[in-house]
């Protein structure tokens, strides 16, 4: 398969594992009376598959070039972590769906300013009028899908 093909089909379901996840952490949180156990769990069982599919798939990386990358870098697992933190935690009574289409218009706001300015070392793509007409079309989806 073509990476074309390929890579927007392993964004689909990684974008259709989201509110899943949402579901099924926000769940063991319930069942466990903790939120915050629960995206431990999580963590912990996300952290093992991705040190098993290192180790099956993976080139090993040398510790020393780890501790050698710049400290704001690893700001992406304190977002990560307030990511699982408030989904386990807000789900469960504001719905699963209502979480995830927030989550969702934060993700195209943020996209696009990273995309804009070429944050982070992102390709830069300006917000052309075109773009900024399709991002607020998804924008207004979710609203009315939120509404409905």
């Amino acid at each position: 398969m073509s990476e074309t093909l390929r890579d927007p089909l392993v964004m689909l379901m990684a974008g259709i594992g989201i509110p899943i996840f949402a579901a099924l952490n926000a769940q063991l949180g319930a069942r466990l009376g903790s939120p915050a156990l629960a995206a431990l769990v999580f963590a912990v069982v996300a952290f093992s598959s991705i040190f098993v599919y290192r180790a099956v798939l993976g080139p090993p990386v040398p510790v020393r070039e780890l501790l050698h990358q710049p400290a704001h870098l690893f700001f992406a697992g304190v977002l990560f972590a307030f990511y699982i933190l408030s989904i386990t935690t807000i789900a469960p009574r504001f719905g699963v769906g209502n979480a995830v289409f927030f989550v969702l218009l934060g993700q195209i706001l943020s996209a696009g300013v990273i995309d804009h300015f070429g944050l982070f070392g992102a390709a830069r793509a300006p917000i052309s009028a075109m773009r900024a007409a399709g991002m607020l079309t998804m924008a207004a989806g979710l609203y009315m899908i939120q509404r409905a």
